[in-house]
């Protein structure tokens, strides 16, 4: 990005120290395309260069400082003109004078806690981003960049079974059962579904993943209901006692962790959602939510540390565990 004024223009970039070996994540964009970001966890340092080069070198650049940001921000579709932000640090990089040539700032932002996951959803959007600035009297130089980061959660053993019936009297009794409550995101939904009592001619049956967003609080509320998955169990009638598996693999679906009530502002939930649909088109419905959470990866030593450090500060959090967890068992290997 550069800018003119008075015969004097600027580039800036900004390169982080580990770029050549940071991993990087895909992550959708408003338009529903993907890119791919570098990967940041909770705790972890940022750090490395803002690069500010002179389009016209010998002469020179005057400015009231420069300085580079850390954000985390919040933005509401129907609200634009508000970012609501949860993380903002600042270095100063140079103080108010001028550049005569091209020069280049380190910077640091040490054990940065990142609470929340990227997210960009229907009506909201949660973006991570670095801003360098080279504040002038008219008009500032700014570069900005994305980054992903991801939240990583670890959960108990203990994590029960989805047990459901569904109902019409004397017309339809049918029990499923999921085996667990708590998914994570490459997992697989294993589950069984019993027919005690069939008096109506069902003709389809499905399985859907409904992914639920809700923004705003109080009277501005919406909900944005997404079907992520349609997983087909039988097409025909089934007969008294029959049970069908379920085996529904997760790992093929853009699915998120379930975010519940981000910075007071945005929920994403996960429901199974189990249809039946007779020979007279009319539809039966039983919905289950499930908590869906992001399985650490082997994680980079060079993070596991910091991230053990930062999240002493939500002792007990899922978050908080599983980066313990995770340095812990690399300082043993």
């Amino acid at each position: 990005m550069s800018f003119f004024s008075f015969g004097q223009s600027a580039e800036i970039d900004v390169v982080l120290n580990d770029a050549e070996t940071r991993k990087k994540a895909e992550h959708k964009s408003e338009d529903g395309k993907k890119d791919k970001y570098f990967l940041f966890y909770d705790g972890e340092t940022v750090s490395g260069k803002v690069n500010v080069t002179l389009k016209n070198p010998g002469k020179r650049l005057e400015h009231q400082g420069i300085k580079i940001e850390f954000v985390g921000q919040i933005e509401l579709y129907y609200d634009r003109g508000n970012h609501h932000e949860f993380v903002s640090l600042v270095k100063d990089l140079a103080r108010p004078g001028e550049i005569t040539q091209s020069q280049t700032f380190d910077f640091e932002f040490t054990h940065v806690e990142k609470p929340y996951e990227s997210y960009t959803g229907q009506n909201v959007k949660l973006r991570y981003f670095l801003r360098a600035t080279v504040t002038r009297r008219l008009n500032d130089i700014s570069k900005e960049m994305d980054i992903v980061v991801h939240t990583l959660s670890t959960y108990p053993e203990l994590n029960s079974s989805i047990k459901m019936e569904v109902g019409i009297e004397d017309c339809l009794h049918i029990e499923f059962e999921y085996n667990k409550s708590k998914y994570h995101l490459k997992d697989v939904i294993v589950g069984k579904i019993y027919f005690l009592l069939v008096r109506i001619k069902i003709k389809h049956m499905e399985i859907d993943i409904i992914k639920r967003e809700t923004t705003g609080t109080g009277p501005s509320v919406y909900h944005e209901n997404d079907t992520i998955a349609k997983y087909e169990i039988m097409d025909g009638a089934p007969v008294r006692g029959e049970s069908i598996p379920i085996r529904l693999f997760l790992a093929g679906y853009d699915l998120t962790p379930t975010m519940r009530d981000i910075n007071k502002k945005f929920s994403v939930r996960y429901y199974l959602n189990l249809v039946l649909i007779d020979e007279e088109e009319r539809r039966y419905f039983k919905q289950q939510e499930i908590t869906l959470w992001r399985k650490g990866d082997v994680v980079r030593k060079s993070m596991s540390h910091q991230a053990a450090i930062a999240s002493q500060r939500f002792e007990g959090s899922a978050a908080s565990e599983s980066a313990l967890e995770q340095a812990a068992r690399e300082e043993s290997g």
